[in-house]
C-alpha cells in the first residue's frame, strides 16, 4: 500500500515501503522531499528521548510548520525498524 504525506495541498512524501509504528506512519528518507525540512533546535524533552529524536520544521515559500516531522537517530530496539526514517504529524495529512 502506498502512503502519501500531504502538507498545504502538496505531496511531500510518497512510498509503498512505509512502516506503521505506534500509530504513526514512517517514510524512508529517499521518499521524502528532505529539502523542505530543517532541523529544529532540540528541547529538554527531546534530549530525554531514548531514541535520539530529532524534530524538523517544514518550510516552503511562506508556509512554515514548526516541528511537523521527526526522525529517530539512535533508536532502541522497538524503534529500530524506522531508524532515520521520517514521521509526520499536526499540519501533515497522511493518506
Amino acid at each position: 500500500m502506498t502512503h502519501t504525506a500531504i502538507w498545504h495541498g502538496k505531496v511531500i512524501a510518497a512510498s509503498d515501503r512505509t512502516l506503521e509504528v505506534g500509530g504513526y506512519v514512517y517514510f524512508p528518507r529517499e521518499s521524502v522531499q528532505m529539502e523542505l525540512l530543517t532541523a529544529s533546535a532540540r528541547t529538554a524533552d527531546d534530549l530525554k528521548c531514548p531514541h535520539g529524536v530529532r524534530f524538523y520544521d517544514l518550510a516552503d515559500g511562506g508556509a512554515v510548520s514548526k516541528r511537523a516531522a521527526w526522525s529517530y537517530e539512535a533508536p532502541q530496539p522497538a524503534m529500530k525498524p524506522v531508524d532515520h526514517w521520517i514521521g509526520f504529524w499536526e499540519d501533515v495529512e497522511i493518506k
